[in-house]
């Protein structure tokens, strides 16, 4: 995977890689998150491909040194696209020793891992702490984990008199010495991020960072270049909110109603400075339900809104939804899925809302849920979704989760087309003798009547109605009610394509996935494609109406295979063994739909899959169905 380059780094010889993966932790407050993002960001702006994760506690303000409050970011970089957080790292920058046992009860280590570790602990006052850092010293060794103790905090005090928050900085500029990152990028970079803060903050980072690379300089034997991508095209670095934010205003919605929820919040944060640019603007409703009403409200005034939110918003907007699908107000909503149920996992991912979003209201709801599997998806997505909420006047769900909420990525630049803008409101007089709800009986679909519409007059209900709107409890007008609405998903499914198959069509094995598990799926079904094994992968994008296709293309595989990031019961049950388990949802959806024996593994750790953990499971899979590779291939390195 590496070979020696000819370039040297001071003393130094630099090692030419083609990825790598770097790990930041440290006590919650200690700013890790903001100086990987910045390194991640400096990498991506310097053509590498690059993913970053997250790494947050489940407690807003942790004990610092605990094992269970370990803050941080992974970012992997590479000369090639990263479509995930990969396995276990190759190198780590750690505050304390403590905080490194929380990643590795998550198995992000190796033996060989090199681990840059803050010494300051040896030589603490309480001799219980320096006991601490001796026995991980010894612990670190016997698990094969290369460790240098670093003096950082030392050295961040001749440029701060406060180093828990100033040597973020100073990390920054050992990664960006050992990576040979461009240092010029990362000073405008901190311009940026601190940008609000005045130049004396700015002046203060930047002096920082440039001494945390000559201290890397003169105590860091590693440095490596990590050359980029192929290609010239013009690249934007953002987030998954982020991207939400950019398509909101790229579809051309003017309002955003919400309650600030995790994971979900920043998309707020990130619209509320630019909204107004564009004439729109953020509204933060006093709770969930005030949200979702007046995002309902704006969409019946003639302009669709969009409010965002993770699964408890859900569940509280519930209700209202279920209007918009009766009174058939169009409207956008973004679920940034985290951990459940309840409160659950508030800063952790899962993919939990799949049922919730299809299923969960009163009665018969049909929406449309989308499930955005990158970061570039969560952007076009949303345009997607406005305009398929005002076609079909119905409520869409777009899923994304905390993964890709908080994971940076840089994505080919948008090419602004006008046909994402939605169009001026219709005020033009409403055809005489058209009804409220003119239900085309192929499709279900009808002309949407705007308030002020000359002749479009009519009573809004959320009881069931006629197609003047008119309250009716007859049963006919009910069912037909019921199957007009119920058309329209219908009309949609059968404009969608199949998904397309990733590998070959046919095969032993097929691997089905949705949501942010897309990177992390095919890159372990290429690992076991490249041993022989005859397995593909599909992910799906629409959710409901499920894309056509699937059942024709699971015939062609001996076993079908869902892989999720929610709970699941082994397929054998928990207790009686004549009663099969409970199913992950994807794959509970997709037997009622396909009428196929789906198989299914799902776990909900709380982070995101790795493409070693799939592997595993589709190498296990194979082999219980006494598959054998194909041909001789070689090994591919998990390295």
């Amino acid at each position: 995977m590496a070979e020696k380059s000819t370039r040297t780094a001071g003393s130094r010889q630099s090692t030419r890689i083609h990825e790598h993966i770097v790990e930041i932790v440290s006590d919650s407050g200690e700013g890790a998150q903001k100086c990987g993002q910045t390194f991640g960001t400096v990498s991506a702006k310097m053509g590498n491909g690059v993913w970053t994760v997250e790494i947050i506690p489940a407690e807003i303000k942790p004990p610092s040194r605990s094992r269970a409050g370990a803050s941080g970011i992974r970012i992997r970089l590479g000369d090639h696209k990263i479509t995930n957080m990969g396995d276990e790292a190759n190198l780590v920058v750690a505050f304390n020793e403590q905080v490194l046992y929380g990643r590795i009860s998550q198995k992000s280590y190796r033996p060989g891992t090199v681990i840059l570790l803050e010494s300051k602990w040896a030589g603490d006052p309480s001799p219980e702490v320096q006991q601490a850092y001796t026995k991980a010293l010894e612990d670190f060794e016997d698990r094969g984990y290369v460790v240098h103790e670093l003096a950082m905090e030392e050295a961040c005090l001749a440029h701060t008199s406060n180093p828990q928050l100033g040597k973020n900085m100073f990390v920054l500029g050992i990664l960006c010495e050992i990576y040979q990152r461009d240092l010029d990028k990362a000073l405008a970079e901190i311009a940026a991020v601190f940008a609000r803060k005045g130049e004396g903050v700015i002046t203060s980072n930047q002096n920082l960072l440039r001494a945390g690379a000559q201290f890397a300089r003169e105590n860091v034997d590693y440095c490596y270049e990590v050359p980029p991508m192929p290609g010239k095209a013009e690249l934007l670095v953002m987030n998954g909110n982020q991207a939400i934010g950019v398509g909101v205003m790229a579809a051309g919605m003017e309002v955003v109603s919400m309650y600030p929820i995790t994971p979900a919040t920043s998309a707020s944060h990130y619209l509320a400075g630019v909204f107004d640019k564009v004439g729109a603007f953020v509204h933060q409703a006093e709770d969930e339900i005030a949200a979702v009403g007046f995002a309902i409200g704006c969409s019946y005034a003639g302009k669709t809104a969009c409010t965002i939110t993770s699964g408890p918003g859900l569940a509280l907007k519930t209700e209202f939804i279920g209007l918009a699908v009766m009174a058939e107000i169009p409207l956008v909503i973004v679920d940034v899925q985290r951990g459940g149920p309840a409160t659950g996992l508030p800063t952790k991912v899962e993919q939990g809302d799949l049922n919730a979003a299809i299923y969960g209201s009163p009665g018969d709801s049909p929406k449309v849920v989308l499930a955005a599997a990158t970061i570039d998806e969560c952007l076009h997505l949303v345009i997607t979704a406005r305009k398929l909420a005002e076609a079909f006047r119905i409520p869409v769900i777009l899923l994304t989760d905390a993964n890709l909420a908080t994971g940076v990525q840089p994505i080919r630049r948008p090419e602004v087309r006008e046909e994402w803008f939605a169009p001026p409101i219709d005020q033009s007089p409403w055809k005489e003798g058209v009804p409220p709800y003119d239900w085309d009986p192929k499709t279900g679909l009808s002309p949407r009547p705007i308030p002020g519409q000359v002749g479009g007059e009519y009573v809004l209900t959320g009881l069931a109605h006629t197609r003047q709107s008119h309250v009716a409890y007859d049963p006919e007008a009910n069912q037909y009610g019921q199957e007009m609405r119920s058309r329209k998903l219908a009309a949609l499914r059968a404009s969608l394509k199949p998904p397309k198959v990733h590998g070959d069509e046919e095969g032993d094995l097929i691997v089905v996935g949705w949501g942010s598990t897309l990177g992390s799926i095919e890159e372990a079904v290429d690992r076991a494609r490249a041993e022989g094994y005859r397995v593909s992968s599909v992910h799906v994008r629409f959710l409901s109406p499920l894309q056509p296709g699937l059942r024709s293309i699971f015939l062609k595989f001996k076993k079908v295979m869902t892989v999720e990031l929610n709970y699941s019961d082994p397929p054998e049950g928990l207790m009686d063994k004549t009663q099969p388990g409970r199913p992950a949802q994807l794959a509970l959806n997709l037997r009622a739909r396909t009428r196929r024996d789906i198989d299914y593994w799902s776990i909900s750790p709380g982070q995101p899959l790795s493409p070693g953990q799939i592997y595993d499971v589709i190498i296990g899979r194979l082999n219980a169905m006494g598959v054998t590779p194909s041909k001789t291939a070689e090994t591919v390195s998990r390295s």
